[in-house]
This record gives structure tokens, C-alpha cells and sequence, in this order.
């Protein structure tokens, strides 16, 4: 078998999440010898260019960076095969064409953060929370035509705890997936990978969760769902983008974000959307069949407070509703 240092990688991300896998193909001693990520983009109001986390650390390492604007360019395309890659390996990027996944002759390969084929789509991690799913994990699979539909290579599976943010289950995957991406690299050099057919991989009648681009739509709270779906949004958009909601007093309105949160069920007599608090240390929202108490929140233009920090800065609470 050929040394990891002889297997040529070309790797493709941008966000952190895809830094992980690419330090873990560094530090098990694959050869890295380019990476392509996104360009350059301003942000903030003083539209400062800001690069991607994994540009950053690719950087840092010594390593080549392409940045095309289109993955069709021809002076891209000629260039990605110049480097005779073995393997392409994908974390976090945009689709592929064909062109491109069809360069290296030991394939490319996607680490996506669900138990493929369950939640497909741009956004796994924050979908599964929201359903209030127990358990994700990390799969491996080779890129074709569409989007996250090629065969399945490797998976491994874990636990969601019950109060698990996004944040959290997003460094909790990262993690299991740069160990996968590894044992995915080191069969595919091997010779050793065996690819399944995602159509294997599900159960008859089994319906399939699909985990679309989140929007805005997706984080407004609707006060009028039960308890657990509120308290599971909440933590499936924290810490980004947070689900949000609008305290509102007559014609004074004041958007919100909600980060942290419990819940309870109990029977009231208030209507959906009306607050219960002591107005010092702490803040029941009810739903329709119980409340949630907000822990941790942010009105718009404020920072980010905790319950008590809140209630110490906002007068008169109890007579404002969530809509």
C-alpha cells in the first residue's frame, strides 16, 4: 500500500466546519495539495473582505488556494487536473459540476452531517434538532449528479441529548466526520471502499427528511404550536441564526432572538404568546399546551443577555405579549 504522504488530495470547503477534516487529513499525513474554497466576500457594515475560516487555515499551513468564481471555468478546471490529485475530498461546498467530480481518478467524496439518506440538504444539523430527532451522525458518500444522492462509503452514528443545541451537535459532528473522512481517504488509497446505493440504506415505506437552506420563515416562533416543537426550534437555530420572535405593547414592538430556553407543560387559561415573570429573575412564554421559560435572549440593536440581565433593562414586561 502506498505511504499516506504519496496519496495527493485536492480538498473543498469553506465554512468551520470543514476545518476540522482538512487539519485531521494534515495531521494523519495525506498530502494536501491544493484547496478550493469560496472567495473573498465583504461583511459587516464597513464591508471589510473577509476570508473563509478554511482559506484562513489552509493558509496558516502553507497550502495552495484557489478561489473561482465559477467551478465551470475552464482555467479552474485545467488547473485542478494539473495537480494529478488522487482523491478530491468535499466538506461544506458548493455542488459540483461533473467536470470537476470527474477529475481524480480514486473519486470525490462528500462528508455530509446527517445519517444519509435522511436530511438531505443544506442545513442537517439545525433540521434534526427541530424535529426533535435523538440521534445524527456523519456519512460519507461519493458526489454525483444531484445533490447529497451518491453512494453511501462510511457512517457513523451518535446520541442527541435532549437540550443539545445546534452549536453544540455542529462541533459534535465535526469531529466524528474528520475521523470518517480519514478512514474514507485511507480505504479509498487502499483500494478497500465498498460504496452502497442510498435506496439500500432505507427501509420500505421509510419517509425521508429533507434539511433545505434555512430562512427567515424557518426561525419565527409560532406560540401557538405545543411546548417541545417551540423548545426544540430554539435550540435547533442556537446559536445562528436563533429563532426569534416580536415582544409587542400596544404600537411599541421590539423584535427578539431567543437563544436558550426550557419548557413545561401546564394548563392555563392565558392565550398563546402572553408572558408570566416575576420581572426580576424569570420569564414564562405560554404555548398551547404549556410554557417556555427563556433563558438567555436578544433584543434587536442589544446584546445577548441572560433572563435576569434582560428583565433589569426592560421596564414593564408583564404588560407585553410574544407575537
Amino acid at each position: 500500500m502506498r505511504k499516506l504522504s504519496d496519496i495527493k488530495i485536492v480538498y473543498m470547503g469553506t465554512p468551520g466546519f470543514a476545518v476540522g477534516p482538512l487539519k485531521a487529513l494534515i495531521d494523519r499525513g495525506f498530502n494536501i495539495c491544493a484547496v478550493v474554497t469560496a472567495p473573498d466576500k465583504p461583511v459587516g457594515r464597513g464591508l471589510k473582505m473577509a476570508q473563509s475560516d478554511v482559506k484562513l487555515y489552509a493558509t496558516e499551513c502553507g497550502i495552495k488556494v484557489l478561489q473561482p468564481v465559477s467551478l465551470k471555468d475552464e482555467v479552474f478546471i485545467s488547473e485542478l487536473k494539473s495537480f494529478n490529485a488522487d482523491i478530491f475530498t468535499v466538506v461544506a461546498f458548493r455542488m459540483l459540476p461533473k467536470a470537476v467530480w470527474s477529475i481524480p481518478p480514486g473519486g470525490t467524496f462528500n462528508l455530509h452531517a446527517s445519517l444519509l439518506p435522511q436530511y438531505r440538504g443544506a442545513a442537517p444539523i439545525n433540521h434534526a434538532i427541530i424535529n426533535g430527532e435523538k440521534k445524527s451522525g456523519v456519512t460519507t458518500f461519493f458526489i454525483d449528479e444531484k445533490i447529497d444522492t451518491g453512494e453511501i462509503l462510511l457512517q457513523r452514528e451518535c446520541e442527541i441529548g435532549d437540550y443539545e443545541t445546534a452549536g453544540e451537535l455542529h462541533d459534535k459532528l465535526m469531529d466524528l466526520g474528520s475521523q470518517l473522512v480519514c478512514e474514507t481517504a485511507e480505504m479509498i488509497a487502499g483500494g478497500k471502499i465498498v460504496s452502497v446505493k442510498q435506496s439500500a440504506m432505507s427501509n420500505p415505506g421509510e419517509v425521508l427528511k429533507e434539511a433545505p437552506k434555512l430562512d427567515k420563515e424557518t426561525g419565527k416562533i409560532c406560540w401557538q404550536r405545543d411546548s417541545a416543537s417551540v423548545f426544540n426550534l430554539i435550540r435547533g437555530l442556537s446559536p445562528y441564526p436563533a429563532a426569534y420572535s416580536t415582544l409587542v405593547r400596544d404600537d411599541v414592538s421590539t423584535p427578539v432572538k431567543i437563544f436558550a430556553a426550557t419548557f413545561e407543560a401546564a394548563e392555563s387559561e392565558l392565550p398563546c404568546g402572553n408572558i408570566l415573570t416575576d420581572g426580576k429573575s424569570w420569564l414564562k412564554v405560554r404555548t398551547s399546551d404549556g410554557f417556555i421559560s427563556i433563558n438567555s435572549l436578544q433584543a434587536a440593536g442589544k446584546k445577548r443577555l441572560n433572563i435576569k440581565e434582560f428583565l433589569a433593562g426592560f421596564r414593564e414586561i408583564a404588560q407585553y405579549r410574544f407575537e
